[in-house]
């Protein structure tokens, strides 16, 4: 076993939005934080802007799309900390949108690839390391598209954040054995660059998306991450195959 003392948290998709306020969040907390993305640059500011808060960081650069990128690299991590005590499958995206009439296969693929097939590479890549790990557990991410089957042109989106809800249940059910928790949160509309686009080009529609939510305002990053905090700690040991809605009460419409 390593001298590693610290918890060891693997983030997805940690070089900005939400993914960079857990691994802030969870840094804080005394992990050690190995955040992942697609973007060298942004990794290595990154880990320089965590390590300016007293956190210990590393960036690791692969496409969580890719099978044997995730496994070596997840592989890697494990094996140098000789261990993994968290999961955070933080990556994901709506990757565009399409009616089903017009949908290629190759969008199809993506959109599942990008939500789905991540976690299922991640998850079982960290499994052999969480069982090493100290009160170990794995976060994902759904939708509330997971339930409404998502907006025109989101329903591959839609679907594929269902998998990750039926996902989570099913590594749920496969490591409690070993005392691996699984759990998923579902962000409501978190102002993040996600919505980048149609904050710059339609701001009194962005704006207008408070008004569907009852506490009244878009959701901030923080708020997303202090419920991965919390799922991650040992105030929820005996709390699994849930999954946390994070929206300001969005889910039931108002």
């Amino acid at each position: 076993m390593s001298n590693v003392k610290e918890k060891v948290a693997v983030i997805t998709g940690a070089t900005g939005g939400i993914g960079f306020a857990v691994a802030k969040r969870l840094g804080n907390d005394g992990y050690t934080v190995l955040i992942n993305g697609i973007n060298n640059e942004a990794g290595a500011k990154r880990v320089k802007e965590l390590a300016a808060e007293g956190i210990t960081a590393e960036y690791y650069g692969f496409d969580v799309t890719n099978e044997e990128a995730v496994t070596s690299n997840i592989t890697a991590i494990g094996q140098k900390y000789s261990k993994i005590d968290l999961l955070v499958n933080n990556a994901g995206g709506l990757g565009g949108r399409s009616r089903f009439e017009e949908m290629t296969t190759e969008f199809y693929r993506n959109v599942m690839a990008l939500n789905l097939d991540s976690v299922f590479f991640a998850s079982r890549a960290a499994i052999p390391f969480l069982k090493k790990g100290e009160h170990p557990s794995i976060i994902n991410y759904t939708s509330n598209a997971g339930w409404t089957a998502g907006g025109p042109g989101a329903g591959i989106y839609g679907t594929s954040k269902a998998g990750v809800h039926a996902i989570t249940r099913a590594l749920a059910k496969d490591l409690a054995e070993y005392g691996i928790r699984v759990n998923a949160v579902s962000p409501g509309t978190i102002d993040t660059p996600f919505h980048a686009q149609i904050k710059a080009t339609k701001p009194e529609v962005f704006a207008s998306w408070a008004n569907n939510i009852m506490l009244g305002r878009l959701g901030k990053p923080e708020d997303v991450a202090s419920v991965v905090a919390f799922l991650a700690s040992k105030d929820a040991a005996f709390i699994t195959a849930e999954t946390i809605q994070v929206g300001g009460g969005q889910a039931l419409g108002i």
